[in-house]
């Protein structure tokens, strides 16, 4: 596992999934770990209080809400006057189809982009802005197969918006090199994360399963292990990059 000792990391959406187990490998290589979560409080209060207060701090904040994400921000900073590496994996994974009425699918869009697209931006703005002023620092925004290969029809925005979030992330990597910024992409196939599993019909799960070499949906540990790696900033030079962990289901 990377070294992380002495590093503030932030992460979204850290206290299910693949965020969840991003936090306890984070934790378990010597980082302190601001850990958002958005309704689940009480996977959020267990994680937080197995890592101690000096190691975990707890925040909640609603990313469908513009007015919360800098509150985030500034609340996390506050709390040991720095952040080191910002990784955005919160995102929701929402239905819409073409054939709703024309506001229901303009509102599924509006919340979908906001979530997966501009609240991630906002945070990259305000991490820059830090980073900035003081030589560097790193980002992992999680994005999605999905956002290479395409979805399904009736989760185009969901692509579209990981989509957009890759581009922003080699926009970043580009231009604020010189600042000492790193940022990278993660981008997982079907993971088997609890959402997923119990969320999904058996016929879903196995046409998943059979879509993916490795007759297996992703562990969820394996995409941590990358970002925890990323977070380590021992990749300079992989900078603007996207690792995919998909099982050999999407390779470019």
């Amino acid at each position: 596992m990377a070294e992380l000792s002495g590093k503030i990391i932030l992460i979204t959406g850290a206290s299910r999934g693949i965020g969840a187990v991003a936090f306890e490998q984070a934790i378990a290589a010597g980082a302190d770990v601001i850990l958002h979560y958005g309704k689940s409080h009480d996977q959020a209060a267990r994680l937080a209080e197995a890592a101690g207060p000096e190691r975990c701090l707890a925040l909640s904040a609603d990313l469908a809400r513009p007015d919360e994400i800098m509150r985030l921000w500034d609340d996390a900073l506050a709390w040991k006057g720095r952040i080191d590496v910002l990784v955005n994996n919160a995102a929701t994974y929402e239905h819409a189809d073409v054939d709703w009425d024309l506001d229901a699918w303009r509102a599924a869009w509006a919340r979908t982009l906001q979530i997966n697209l501009q609240a991630p931006a906002d945070l990259c703005r305000a991490a820059i802005r830090h980073y900035r002023s003081r030589a560097g620092g790193i980002i992992v925004n999680v994005t999605s197969r999905g956002a290479y290969r395409g979805e399904l029809a009736e989760y185009s925005h969901y692509s579209a918006s990981k989509g957009a979030l890759g581009s922003l992330t080699r926009t970043i990597a580009r231009a604020f090199a010189k600042d000492g910024v790193l940022a990278y992409c993660v981008a997982p196939g079907w993971t088997a994360t609890e959402m997923a599993i119990q969320g999904a019909p058996p016929e879903v799960l196995a046409a998943a399963k059979s879509d993916i070499p490795l007759g297996e949906l992703t562990p969820p540990e394996d995409v941590a292990e990358v970002i925890t790696f990323l977070s380590s900033g021992r990749a300079r030079h992989a900078t603007g990059n996207t690792i995919d962990v998909t099982g050999g289901s999407y390779m470019r």
